[in-house]
């Protein structure tokens, strides 16, 4: 997976129409599986249920890191591009997220991996396989990805062909996904282990000041007309919010 993180300012947060209201997301991930990483080919379209399942999967793995917005203020988007798959890619793209904002300068928590297990069973009884390949998919009994950090598990998703599994089960494949996921995190700690002190000079900056919230109609001027100038001008991002806090966001700081 080519894993790719980009900030953004306050106004690129994603507008979610929910069941129960309407918020900004301020996280976005999201993962393409074009058919040409199963050796396929075939037409690359809009999202489907599988991207944005697997998408939703890894984002639900590394939200349990993320900082606030008070901790930092972008907006983040990553997206996981699928080069070749033949084992979990949902899995690797949690660990290439993990890797991709911690190199962006963004201060998750902790590191997290993920990794898939599988399971093969029989009445006499039962195998469970540590970061299974396409055909141990495909032809087992059980894809159980378990995504986490050091500490602990962000996120679970199970499938199984059988009718289901007991404790016992379930715990040899917890404990061994943990011996692999520590396996894992380890080979990332010992190139990146936190995240970067010093953002690229690329990156772009934010400037947060405060003023009198009887003062946001001057900064905008009438029809936004002053606003507008400003960031004409400087080409920069002004985000202005009801409490009086302006966000400027800006590569040329």
């Amino acid at each position: 997976a080519i894993v790719v993180a980009t900030l953004g300012a306050e106004r690129d947060a994603q507008t979610i129409d929910a069941v129960e209201g309407e918020y900004r997301d301020r996280f976005m991930l999201h993962y393409n599986f074009p058919p040409f990483c199963v050796g396929e080919t075939g037409f690359v379209g809009s999202p489907k249920r599988r991207e944005i399942g697997h998408g939703k999967l890894a984002k639900r793995g590394i939200a349990a890191v993320m900082p606030s917005a008070e901790e930092f203020p972008y907006v983040v988007r990553v997206v996981s591009e699928i080069t070749e798959s033949n084992g979990s890619s949902s899995m690797a793209s949690v660990c290439g997220t993990s890797l991709a904002l911690m190199d962006a300068g963004v201060p998750i928590k902790a590191p997290v991996a993920g990794i898939a297990m599988g399971l093969i069973k029989e009445d006499n009884g039962y195998a469970v396989l540590t970061d299974i390949l396409g055909d141990e998919d495909h032809l087992g009994d059980m894809d159980f990805k378990v995504a986490g950090t050091d500490k602990g598990i962000t996120a679970l998703q199970m499938d199984i062909k059988i009718e289901g599994i007991n404790e016992e089960i379930m715990r040899t494949a917890l404990a061994q996904a943990r011996d692999g996921r520590l396996t894992i995190l380890e080979t990332m700690n010992a190139n990146l282990a936190s995240h970067r002190q010093e953002m690229s000079e690329f990156a772009p900056r934010i400037i947060t000041i405060k003023i009198n919230s009887d003062k946001i109609r001057d900064v905008i001027g009438k029809g936004g007309a002053t606003i507008r100038a400003l960031t004409e001008e400087t080409g920069a991002t002004i985000d202005i919010q009801d409490d009086g806090t302006v966000m400027i966001f800006s590569s040329d700081f």
